[in-house]
């Protein structure tokens, strides 16, 4: 297919969604991946169940430097309507629960594979040409040109193609269409494929690049909190993550680096080098008014005895010997209030001071990307015709749970939909 109605540039979620759609609407679709296999983050999302969509989709669960834009997109193509595909194709799926309920997160009883499978099929069905391990090294037309070469401080090739075309050489060939859609992720997770072609691509072509940055990514330490977490490594315990522009209850994992788990991943995408964040590790209670209490009904016992009942014994242990060492093996009924407050107050408002993030090695996510003042809500179409931006390489990122997800196919089959 050396002269398709439409090349797509990425096969992941974005990509083959996109693929679908145009092609169910009569168009010859070109997939160029560099990948050695389609839909790698798929298979790896959901620890390999595929968290694939939300049922609680909502604008408010997006970050964007225009919060409005994805208004349009998801509300054309709903979580609603990927579930009934999935329903459709005979894919068991189930909701998973919090301590606090059911989440809205769906995900594969079984496997990512069939998220994969179901996708992969219907390209097939619609004789979408898929092909991988294609490199791109130029992309030319009349309003601009790409090259691998100039985007790593090379010379840049010639802008003239006829028509209004894209020219696409690869390490396969020359491609040539009218439409070319840019789904090639971000730079989260490099070892599956992720790069900053999509960005190199959109700044040669005149449209604004937000400053991106990791999202949805642990948080690493180099203070005495980094010997905590290491000796903490394992343990996980619901709490109430916050700092000045969000808060997230939800379910906070010590490892060997720092801190991980979804409070630690939602938060990330809220925090700024240098800034603190806070932990209130116990969400359910009035903290002071539970210390009272237990000093009045338990006056013999020790305050890390009391702790074990409402938290993991190791994270006690830790924050004893950080907080009231001194005190460690007092009665209760022996501490003056004034003590108790404080370790009320650490354990209701913990400042941590995160040394920064595990970065895009390990982020689910890259958050910035393509300015959406760019870019057309109802068709994602760009300011140069006939070029278009999909999914995560836009500046539009959901919070964990299925969010993501929802953008990649609700963005794609817009786009798809219009070409």
């Amino acid at each position: 297919m050396k002269n398709p109605d439409l090349i797509i540039i990425g096969a992941g979620a974005a990509g083959l969604m996109c693929a679908i759609t145009a092609a169910q609407r009569g168009k010859r679709v070109l997939v160029l991946e560099r990948a050695n296999k389609a839909g790698k983050k798929i298979l790896m999302s959901g620890g390999g169940r595929c968290n694939f969509t939300n049922l609680h989709i909502a604008p408010d669960r997006y970050l964007s430097n225009n919060p409005h834009f994805c208004k349009s997109a998801l509300s054309r193509y709903t979580q609603w309507d990927f579930i009934e595909w999935v329903e459709r194709s005979g894919i068991e799926y189930f909701e998973k629960e919090t301590v606090n309920g059911l989440s809205g997160q769906l995900f594969c009883r079984q496997s990512s594979k069939l998220i994969l499978a179901m996708l992969l099929n219907e390209c097939r069905q619609q004789d979408v040409e898929i092909r991988l391990n294609c490199e791109i090294e130029n992309v030319a037309h009349q309003r601009g040109a790409w090259s691998r070469q100039a985007a790593t401080g090379g010379r840049q090739g010639n802008k003239t193609v006829a028509a209004d075309a894209f020219s696409l050489k690869t390490n396969q060939g020359v491609f040539i269409s009218e439409t070319l859609v840019v789904a090639a992720g971000g730079l989260s997770i490099p070892s599956l494929g992720g790069s900053g072609i999509g960005y190199e691509l959109a700044e040669s072509f005149g449209l604004r690049v937000l400053p991106t940055s990791a999202g949805l990514v642990p948080f690493t330490f180099t203070d005495s909190m980094h010997g905590v977490c290491e000796r903490l490594s394992g343990v996980s315990n619901e709490v109430y993550l916050f700092n000045t522009r969000q808060s997230f209850r939800e379910d906070l994992l010590f490892t060997h680096r720092g801190l991980s788990g979804p409070a630690a991943l939602q938060l990330s995408s809220y925090w700024q080098a240098g800034e603190s964040i806070y932990v209130n590790l116990l969400p359910d209670h009035e903290i002071l008014s539970l210390l009272l209490s237990w000093k009045q009904q338990h006056p013999k016992a020790l305050l890390r005895t009391q702790l074990d009942h409402v938290l993991p014994r190791k994270l006690v242990l830790e924050l004893e010997n950080l907080w009231w060492p001194e005190l460690a093996e007092t009665a209760l009924a022996e501490w003056p209030n004034v003590w108790l407050e404080a370790v009320a107050q650490k354990l209701e408002d913990w400042p941590l001071l995160p040394a920064g993030t595990e970065g895009y090695r390990t982020a689910e996510v890259t958050i910035g990307g393509v300015d959406t003042r760019d870019l057309s809500s109802k068709t994602m179409e760009s300011t140069t015709p006939g070029l278009f931006f999909i999914g995560e390489v836009v500046d539009v990122t959901g919070h964990l749970g299925g969010f993501n997800f929802q953008w990649a196919w609700s963005s794609a089959f817009v786009a798809g939909d219009s070409i």
